[in-house]
């Protein structure tokens, strides 16, 4: 029997051969079988199952839950928070309440921010441009939004939307990934996890931004990031100029020819990586790679509007040679659209006007205004607005009251997530058509509430998927887009 410093000489002489690289590299295997084992249901992976699990574009096997209204969604996002007040929620009867106070009772304790929580005064004031009505049904517009009028009997205009969140940075996370804490899967991610896209070439979900002349708050890649998600599915930002998209391009001095070799030895690395380990995200890299190889060819074309005849870009306004522009941004979201890709979202910035908001705002519709106009013309002009879902919003709206001097060039409003407005059109939407209202002082929700998670649920259930059946396993819950507070589909809203 060996002796009492025999074994421990023989533990020491183990523990100077395991390294801590050993330990991780060992002790990791059974752990990532077991995640991969939960991904496809349990089970040994076989070949067919890397296949299937890699190809970055396939979506669910189950999904589309039941009929598609929308192959696709273009979500014109207005970072910022635009004013339903001097946009889409007007009352004829707010001109008589300008300048006064706002009563207690309609503000009944709200929670509001530090940026005006300091004023000793909140006078109401009306927008300063004249609406008209508009359509068959006499939809009042604000002067700002000329263009997009003309087609508010194509639209549901949403009045009563509502969030909890009053800064910027929690309200758009909400509104993008279901929660308000940073960390959770984009609805566009979901969308790709879920229906994948069938043009292989480009991905199921592509991001741009543009910017108008007001303040401008940060935006965060991980607003269209994939969270706990495979990273494939987080959407892709396109910019503006020779290089749309960062990294795609191949070094100087490596021809085609030499880059498939290369990605072939790397997938083949990651291949057996994967065999040892049993990492998702190998195959997650394997595909982004794949990916980017054929992006190469697909992008330019999709930048370059040389093609396009000079009738479509009138439809789009002046500014659609313009690069980064959201005129241009529009054009390309509507190619992105034509070639199949199932999301498109497109982020405006500029919408904060906490000052000078009759200036900042008229710049920022005058932006936005002939290209929204001009891309609901194109895809009906192409049969495509019967199956294309398009969406209208920011993720909050802003106050009756004045922030700062009460004036016709200097006042401003503040953040406001009791009620706000937004729109769809398109895929299976009534048309020419107002759900919701709020009271005389566009402050409070009076008639049919609409949580930004009803919305997103809607939009899903336009695409053909149940979101309470779109699910992710993940820290032991089954995460979903609309999170874990109740949500509904508008049923009203469809048509």
């Amino acid at each position: 029997m060996a002796s009492a410093n025999d074994l421990r000489q023989t533990i020491l002489n183990t523990q100077a051969q395991l390294s801590r690289r050993d330990l991780l590299a060992n002790a990791g295997r059974p752990l990532g079988a077991a995640a991969l084992a939960s991904l496809i249901g349990g089970g040994v992976a076989t070949a067919a199952d890397i296949q299937t699990t890699a190809d970055a574009n396939g979506g669910l096997p189950e999904l589309p839950h039941f009929a598609q209204k929308a192959k696709r969604v273009i979500y014109l996002f207005m970072c910022g928070g635009p004013s339903h007040i001097d946009t889409w929620d007007y009352k004829p009867e707010i001109r008589g309440i300008h300048g006064q106070e706002l009563p207690e009772s309609i503000r009944n304790g709200q929670r509001i921010t530090t940026m005006t929580s300091g004023q000793k005064a909140f006078p109401c004031v009306a927008p300063m441009f004249k609406f008209s009505r508009h359509g068959q049904n006499g939809t009042w517009v604000s002067e700002i939004l000329s263009h997009t009028a003309k087609h508010v009997d194509d639209i549901t205009l949403v009045k009563s939307v509502h969030t909890e969140a009053i800064n910027h940075d929690p309200a758009i996370t909400f509104i993008n990934t279901g929660v308000q804490q940073p960390g959770k899967a984009s609805m566009g991610a979901w969308v790709s996890y879920g229906l994948g896209s069938p043009n292989r070439n480009l991905p199921s979900y592509v991001v741009m931004i543009s910017k108008g002349p007001g303040q401008k708050q940060a935006l965060y890649s991980r607003l269209w990031g994939s969270g706990f998600l495979p990273s494939q599915h987080q959407g892709v930002a396109l910019r503006a100029g020779n290089s749309p998209v960062l990294y795609l391009n191949d070094p100087d001095g490596i021809d085609r020819s030499t880059r498939r070799r290369m990605l072939d030895r790397i997938a083949a690395i990651n291949q057996e990586t994967y065999s040892s380990f049993g990492d998702p995200e190998t195959l997650a890299r394997i595909a982004q790679y794949e990916m980017a190889f054929r992006m190469q060819t697909s992008v330019p074309g999709l930048m370059d509007l040389n093609s396009e005849t000079a009738e479509t870009k009138a439809l789009y306004g002046p500014d659609v040679d313009t690069p980064g522009s959201f005129a241009r941004n529009c054009v390309i979201a509507r190619k992105l659209a034509e070639q199949g890709v199932p999301f498109v979202q497109l982020f405006h910035r500029g919408w904060d006007q906490h000052g000078s908001l009759p200036k900042l705002i008229r710049g920022q519709c005058e932006s936005i205004d002939h290209p929204v106009s001009g891309l609901i013309t194109d895809l009906k002009q192409r049969g495509m607005f019967e199956d294309t879902l398009i969406v209208w919003g920011g993720e909050f709206g802003r106050t009756i009251y004045s922030q700062g001097t009460l004036t016709a060039d200097n006042h401003g409003r503040d953040h406001h997530g009791r009620c706000f407005t937004m729109w769809m059109a398109g895929a299976g939407i009534k048309r020419g058509f107002e759900f919701g209202k709020t009271d005389d002082y566009c402050y409070n929700i009076v008639e049919n509430p609409v949580h930004i998670r009803d919305m997103n649920a809607t939009i899903l259930n336009q695409l053909g998927i149940d979101h309470n059946r779109l699910t992710f396993r993940y820290q032991g819950l089954d995460q979903k887009l609309t999170g874990a507070e109740p949500a509904a589909v508008v049923q009203d809203l469809l048509g």
